[in-house]
């Protein structure tokens, strides 16, 4: 279904976001994941090159997530039963979104390793 406004495309983005939230666990925990380091970032005082990094990973990682759960619904759709290459077209995908988790976990090595490390010698 085609959209006939922009207000109605909007909807049909916030559908999608939802239903993604609902049935997806892996993006409930990415969710609790980003409100936790949202958070620490705020306690850091992060200045705003560094909220620029953290903001990107965090689209990074979701927008992976969000591509593996519609990548993942097609592919049930067009393969109802099981099928090889369904399989590595969904493994692909869930590859895709562990490479980009792994890439943010080490990028907020990066980000918060140096002023974590500050703190931690301030009470040593």
């Amino acid at each position: 279904m085609r959209a006939r406004t922009l207000w109605e495309s909007f909807g049909f983005a916030f559908a999608g976001l939802r239903y993604a939230w609902r049935t997806q666990r892996n993006l409930r925990i990415h969710g609790a994941i980003t409100a936790l380091v949202i958070a620490l970032a705020g306690l850091l005082g992060f200045d705003p090159l560094r909220w620029a990094i953290l903001l990107l990973t965090i689209a990074m990682v979701w927008t992976a997530e969000l591509f593996n759960t519609a990548l993942e619904a097609v592919v049930d759709l067009v393969s109802p039963t099981f099928h090889p290459i369904a399989r590595i077209a969904k493994d692909v995908s869930a590859g895709m979104v562990l490479l980009c988790a792994v890439a943010a976990v080490l990028i907020g090595l990066a980000l918060f390793g140096p002023p974590l490390w500050a703190l931690g010698a301030r009470f040593r």
